[in-house]
């Protein structure tokens, strides 16, 4: 990603279930709310490439649906597991919009 920042849209219009799958240049993009605000990460698990945004997220972690690996939201470390870091984007909302 470059340092340009983008829209992706109100927060007033975020999903219920607390995540949205989305595409910024060539980049698979998940932003999750959580407690503390938004996270955005890679929507790839680095294990098989699985769009996480198939998964769940439950306890702040999403869980790749292929083999059930489970990923922090708020740093992107391999919950348990071996796996390599999630990439993860830089979100900052402003008036009322991600």
């Amino acid at each position: 990603m470059s340092d340009n920042w983008h829209y992706i849209l109100p927060e007033s219009d975020f999903p219920e279930e607390g995540k949205l799958a989305t595409r910024i240049g060539q980049w698979h993009v998940l932003v999750a709310r959580t407690d503390t605000g938004f996270t955005a990460f890679n929507d790839r698990c680095p294990h098989q490439g699985a769009l996480l945004s198939t998964g769940k997220i439950r306890r702040g972690a999403v869980m790749c649906p292929l083999h059930g690996a489970r990923f922090d939201v708020h740093n992107g470390q391999c919950l348990g597991g071996s796996y390599p870091k999630l990439q993860m984007f830089p979100v900052r909302p402003i008036a009322g919009a991600i």
